[in-house]
């Protein structure tokens, strides 16, 4: 089974991936990976010298281009997600195919050039790289409220190594650009059922606390726990 989960920058994905992890290895034999592979020689390093902006911003370097970068990187670890799922494993994924889409198409101004960027995207990982389509694929849908307190306050872990000393990630520096990433999830998922979109917000807009989201996140999984 694939499982795979998305979220925006800031938006306690890393707590819920934590909580999954746990949840799953007490019940399969779990193959976790974070994408992008920043450890990886060239293209994680590529990756993080552009989240860096060594190559610019977002507005000067083409999504295309970016695009193909993360793609090169799951084009990488298809042997070894393949050769997990053969066996019987459950494989995790921190981010995949549709994050590639959501952050690279909210950086174009068309619908036009969009939808062409997201066919390309989608062709290009899953028919041209084999990379295999997930069982399980969700987006944690979260207040935008919380996601910009989180991106204006000091963030830390290990999967932020990469950004070195600037503690900087350029997809993190608007809240606008992650509000176009957001539609852009909810677009997706709305064309196309396989993505499950949970719901993360309070009735009165607020975030709801973890254990709740990790209950609906479980509501999801748990039907694929055979």
């Amino acid at each position: 089974m694939l499982v795979v989960l998305e979220g925006l920058d800031g938006a306690g994905k890393s707590t819920q991936v934590r909580m999954l992890k746990s949840y799953l290895e007490e019940r399969t034999d779990l193959h976790y990976i974070h994408f992008p592979r920043y450890e990886e020689p060239v293209y994680g390093g590529l990756i993080s010298r552009f989240l860096k902006g060594e190559f610019g911003t977002n507005e000067q370097v083409h999504p295309q281009l970016v695009a193909l970068l993360f793609a090169e990187d799951r084009h990488g670890a298809v042997p070894e997600i393949t050769e997990s799922l053969e066996s019987g494993r459950t494989v995790l994924l921190d981010r995949y195919v549709y994050s590639n889409i959501a952050y690279q198409c909210a950086k174009l101004k068309s619908d036009e050039e969009a939808e062409a960027l997201r066919r390309w995207i989608f062709r290009t990982e899953f028919d041209v790289f084999g990379e295999p389509r997930p069982d399980v694929n969700i987006f944690l849908d979260v207040p935008l409220s919380f996601v910009e307190a989180n991106l204006t306050s000091e963030r830390k872990g290990a999967d932020r190594s990469y950004l070195g000393q600037s503690g900087h990630d350029i997809h993190e520096a608007s809240i606008e650009f992650q509000s176009r990433v957001r539609q852009m999830y909810l677009r997706q998922a709305s064309e196309d059922p396989s993505l499950t979109v949970v719901g993360c917000s309070a009735p009165d807009g607020s975030m709801l606390p973890a254990k709740e989201i990790f209950e609906r996140i479980k509501a999801v999984i748990d039907p694929h726990l055979v």
